[in-house]
């Protein structure tokens, strides 16, 4: 028989990456009491974010739990990543909810990501609160927004119920929230999200439960702590848990695996707290079942039966990691070996859902990811734990389909992308330009009032890699380009790889200013002056198609003639400096990124001159 815990709510922020989710759960805590008078997190921001990368980029990539009370009913909430690359974090997590309030920036309007979260919440048939946030913006209009969402419900909605969501209007920054447009008056009052807390108690379902029936608890999460080790995070499905209750792990081909509840965790704010049991509907961390992995079912060993388990989007890139193998091997890392790697890896897959790995022949991984940052952040958290890498370009994941009947030959298809690009109107020519030479499709073009432009282009990842380099250069960093995957479609063209030759150190030493003026003469430089180069490594790009080899370590010859300040008179342009990103972008074939704890440096994969050489005849 079902009951309905009715103080209990279990909601998922989500929305586009930067409209203010982790800022609204921040002041959702601090409005709701959660922290003593005097604690320090009153005064924090993005508190939820708590990874270091996190904090840098002002993103969520792990999905989180907490949870608020707010007048007798406990809040339970899910702060979510935007970025479709954690796509798998928030196809995981949206299964413990059962409504999401999502944020739409009042200027930006619905972003790609924006499409995505609320696809994957509407097929999972949660009740939605849409938010429009940051209604203070110069550029918000409020009325377009609303408008643009409307349509965005009625091209994803599948039922007439998932049109019937609650709407709110917030400066999340602030802590403001109102049930309807606020006056300039009211915007100036006092801060309060009671509308957000009131619509959410009123509109999001309380959970409806069978607590009289055998344990069941999907996993959709996993934590680690020096005391407890292993938590096993998940909603209860139906039944109820305690501890020194005898369990079953079912792993995904159905085989099982003994265990033994040890602790209870429910969440409590930022903290968990341990109770002796726990009833469905409610979030819960586990201890003491260490085989348990996400996606596996937790069930009472008394009547084992399985959820069904969590589809996750397969990866669309891979990326080639192995470790470091260049002159300056050893120098600035703690983990060298290709063993360290390996155990690494596999603990990572252990929660990151979107992730691949397969073992090369030697000492060499495949890496498939969900796309260019996913890849990227793994490999920066990997360079910050210690570890020293050499990584390749990224190569799109094809896929075969069996061929149709009386065809006989199998059906290649590659994933496309919908990118969205927000760029001033005088820049037009440049991303219309590159986009056409890529085969890409242009499905939308807005024109704002503020002297900004909106394309929305449809093109195959494998013609996007490497185009956000040029478009940023092109556009002298005004350029705003978001992505997010449409699916796979037969194999389209690819244009041949337009990027310039590469300026390469020939000998191993210390750059100097007059070497690195020589290279400049020919193109841009990466490197400042001081820097350690060895033989093979990219110093630049060249002005011309071909590669040049050029001694930058080598010194202006002195002579009787030479004044003493002629070395003052070398004017060097400041060094290209790429981020993660942008390197592995620039990435061609035959060149790897060598990643330290202390360096980014581009190189060729093989070093010396003579190697190349016999590579290219090969």
């Amino acid at each position: 028989m079902k009951k309905t815990i009715s103080n209990i709510r279990n909601i998922a922020i989500i929305a586009h990456v930067d409209h203010g989710k982790t800022t609204l759960v921040d002041f959702l805590l601090k409005q709701s009491n959660t922290f003593h008078a005097k604690a320090e997190e009153l005064s924090r921001d993005l508190i939820m974010d708590s990874n270091d990368l996190e904090r840098e980029r002002g993103i969520t990539i792990l999905a989180k739990n907490t949870s608020v009370n707010y007048n007798g009913t406990k809040i339970n909430i899910i702060d979510t990543p935007g970025h479709a690359d954690f796509g798998g974090e928030v196809e995981r997590t949206l299964n413990m909810a059962d409504g999401a309030l999502l944020l739409v920036d009042a200027q930006e309007g619905p972003m790609p990501q924006t499409k995505f979260v609320l696809k994957k919440a509407i097929e999972m048939n949660l009740k939605i609160i849409l938010v429009i946030n940051k209604i203070d913006k110069p550029g918000a209009d409020i009325k377009r927004t609303i408008d643009e969402v409307i349509n965005l419900f009625l091209n994803l909605s599948s039922a007439d119920h998932h049109l019937d969501y609650a709407t709110v209007y917030a400066i999340g920054r602030e802590g403001k929230a109102w049930d309807h447009i606020p006056t300039a008056e009211e915007i100036a009052g006092p801060a309060t999200f009671a509308p957000i807390f009131e619509k959410v108690i009123e509109h999001i379902p309380a959970p409806e439960v069978e607590v009289d029936q055998p344990l069941q608890i999907l996993v959709t999460n996993l934590d680690r702590d020096s005391y407890q080790g292993k938590y096993t995070i998940g909603r209860i499905t139906r039944g109820k848990v305690e501890s020194g209750h005898a369990v079953v792990v079912i792993d995904h081909a159905g085989a099982h695996t003994s265990g033994r509840i040890d602790k209870i965790f429910v969440f409590q704010g930022l903290n968990r707290t341990e109770v002796a049991e726990a009833e469905a509907g409610e979030i819960v961390a586990l201890t003491g079942i260490p085989e348990a992995h996400i996606g596996m079912t937790v069930a009472d060993a008394a009547a084992p039966e399985a959820l069904p388990v969590i589809n996750i989007e397969e990866p669309t890139l891979r990326i080639r990691i192995g470790p470091n193998t260049s002159p300056f091997k050893g120098q600035e890392g703690t983990f060298l070996t290709s063993r360290q790697i390996a155990e690494r890896l596999e603990r990572e897959l252990e929660t990151n859902v979107g992730m691949r790995l397969e073992q090369l022949g030697g000492t060499d991984f495949l890496v498939s990811g969900r796309g260019e940052l996913h890849l990227s952040i793994l490999i920066e958290t990997l360079r910050r734990e210690g570890f020293e890498l050499e990584v390749s370009k990224p190569e799109v994941i094809i896929k075969e389909v069996p061929p149709t009947p009386g065809s006989g030959v199998p059906k290649k298809l590659e994933p496309f992308e919908e990118v969205t690009i927000d760029i001033p109107e005088e820049y037009m020519g440049v991303i219309t330009t590159e986009f056409g030479r890529r085969q890409a499709t242009m499905v939308d073009l807005i024109n704002h009032h503020n002297g900004y432009s909106r394309l929305v282009y449809h093109i195959s990842t494998r013609n996007f890699l490497g185009l956000r380099n040029l478009l940023v250069t092109g556009t002298k960093g005004t350029v705003v380009i978001n992505s997010v995957l449409l699916g796979y479609q037969p194999i389209a063209d690819a244009p041949a790889r337009t990027r310039n030759g590469v300026l390469i150190a020939s000998e191993t030493g210390k750059a100097v200013a007059f070497g690195l003026e020589v290279a400049q003469g020919r193109g841009t430089v990466f490197i400042p002056p001081i820097t350690q180069v060895y033989e093979g490594m990219i110093i630049g790009l060249n002005s011309r198609k071909e590669e040049i080899a050029i001694n930058v370590c080598k010194g202006k010859a002195l002579t009787n003639m030479r004044s003493k300040g002629n070395d003052d008179a070398i004017a060097l342009a400041p060094p290209v400096a790429f981020t993660l990103e942008q390197a592995i972008d620039f990435l061609d074939d035959d060149e790897l990124l060598e990643v330290t704890p202390q360096a980014l440096r581009l190189r060729k994969k093989y070093l010396t001159e003579n190697e190349r050489s016999k590579a290219k005849r090969k």
